[in-house]
């Protein structure tokens, strides 16, 4: 093998007297499409950055990453080809050939006739160390440079693939997508955690309480009300963009900023088809995502949580279990468990009574249906089930992490929705929204489900933010 590679200090052209396009004519190849090609190939050239340098007395050995998958692809190299820039975390560009290497963890590597350096890294101020592993608590205080690390890296191409796998299975089931505003006036979900809009302007004559938009503006915390407009004209609808939460917690399971896909089926009375597209969503994204990037997935399975990938292949092969309100609360009243909120019917279910729940039906997902009607905001249709008062709703809790989705069935009824509205004093304010049930309303539902923390289940991550791209301490964007 070194015999082959004695020859490349004759095959080594002077790159300063040739013009860049000259010095490198060759076809661009990403570090995926080499590491999958099985055949060698002619002249090459591969862009990305050194994840390692080894240099021996007759042959340079480095390892080039493009983001384009986990692997990186070897590069053999004369020793002359060394410079002092050449170093870990520099970006490089390499020509050469293409061929099948010798060793059995590689099916080819690279042969590089010329590198070059096109952008230097300083490796003792750079925070990330060849021969370290970082934990991901360590990497969260770079967010600017954190996505060049192993892990996260494989993050955002698993987080690119769920996207994608979002987006196809809402369009192979003919739903319509529906770009929401993130500028809105409502309050979807009743909560008061909204963050209020205003100009710089507007903030220094606050006393005038002179607003932009004429009325108080706000990020949108959801695009349901939106879908369901839209659901007046198309059967199936769905969103999947940015929504905000200004909820005072830095914990582990909160984020101000995330992802909400969202959707609305018309002509539905019933709760079942609602949980159905919910399971189908979840394992057909899950499975897609499985096949699509493995090694990314094994990553996060190999060192994050081991145990995951297991329970994700059981969980895939079974049916969801399917529980009521009153049944919840009756389970939890009987556990021997001590909670630190008192399961009471008409009470909401905390987070430790939802990983419970799921614990207790075997470490399986589990749709909670039917809550208490003063509960669950204005628009969940009532289920008319006197004394205890229910509406159609249903969450969908997940081992580790308790809720991961959130849908009803909607009030269709005007009178239902007037009375009810009234009683709230929000007549006034959704108008609008009454309209819709006074022309050719029909009977619908819908569900959501966060993004970041489906990511944090199917992975195993313990901290949400370490499935976001920039995390923010604790409520600002360090960027």
């Amino acid at each position: 093998m070194l015999g082959t590679r004695g020859g490349w200090r004759a095959l080594r052209y002077c790159s300063s007297s040739l013009p860049r396009e000259q010095r490198f004519p060759a076809a661009r190849l990403r570090v995926r499409e080499a590491l999958g090609s099985r055949e060698a190939a002619g002249k090459v050239k591969v862009q990305g950055w050194v994840r390692s340098v080894r240099s021996q007395k007759e042959v340079l050995f480095l390892h080039i990453n493009d983001g384009s998958s986990l692997e990186s692809l070897q590069v053999v190299a004369d020793p002359s080809l060394e410079c002092r820039d050449l170093t870990f975390g520099s970006a490089v560009e390499v020509q050469g050939k293409l061929v099948k290497s010798p060793h059995k963890m590689q099916d080819v590597e690279l042969q590089a006739e010329a590198i070059r350096v096109v952008g230097p890294c300083d490796t003792l101020s750079f925070p990330f160390k060849i021969k370290e592993r970082h934990p991901l608590e360590y990497f969260r205080q770079f967010p600017h440079l954190r996505c060049r690390s192993n892990a996260l890296g494989a993050l955002l191409r698993i987080r690119s693939e769920a996207t994608a796998a979002i987006l196809s299975f809402f369009q192979d089931n003919g739903y319509v997508h529906i770009h929401t505003p993130i500028i809105t006036s409502n309050d979807c979900e009743g909560a008061g955690e909204l963050f209020q809009i205003g100009t710089s302007q507007e903030a220094k004559e606050s006393a005038e309480k002179n607003h932009f938009f004429n009325v108080p503006t706000f990020l949108t915390v959801s695009g349901q009300l939106h879908l369901e407009a839209m659901a007046g004209a198309f059967t199936r609808v769905f969103t999947f963009g940015p929504t905000f939460r200004a909820e005072n917690s830095q914990s582990r399971r909160h984020l101000a900023e995330f992802y909400m896909v969202e959707a609305e089926l018309s002509f539905t009375e019933s709760l079942q088809d609602i949980m159905q597209v919910m399971e189908h969503l979840f394992k057909t994204a899950t499975s897609t995502v499985f096949s699509k990037c493995p090694r990314d997935v094994e990553l996060f399975h190999k060192y994050v949580a081991p145990a995951q990938k297991g329970r994700l292949e059981q969980m895939m092969k079974n049916k969801f279990v399917i529980i009521s309100y009153n049944e919840a609360v009756e389970i939890l009243k009987q556990a021997s468990q001590t909670f630190n909120f008192k399961p009471e019917w008409g009470c909401d279910l905390q987070t430790e009574h939802e990983k419970y729940l799921v614990k207790h039906c075997g470490e399986v997902p589990v749709f909670v249906i039917n809550y208490p009607y003063n509960l669950k905001p204005f628009y969940m249709r009532d289920n008319e089930d006197g004394p205890q008062h229910t509406v159609a709703a249903v969450d969908l809790l997940v081992p580790g992490i308790g809720e991961l989705c959130g849908g009803s069935l909607r009030e269709e009824r005007l009178p239902f929705l007037e009375s009810r509205l009234q009683r709230l004093g929000l007549t006034d304010a959704y108008q609008w929204y009454l309209d819709l049930r006074k022309f050719g309303s029909v009977p619908h539902g819908g569900f959501g489900m966060g993004f970041e923390r489906y990511l944090q289940y199917i992975l195993g991550v313990d901290n949400i933010k370490d499935v976001i791209p920039f995390p923010r301490f604790p409520h600002s964007c360090l960027l």
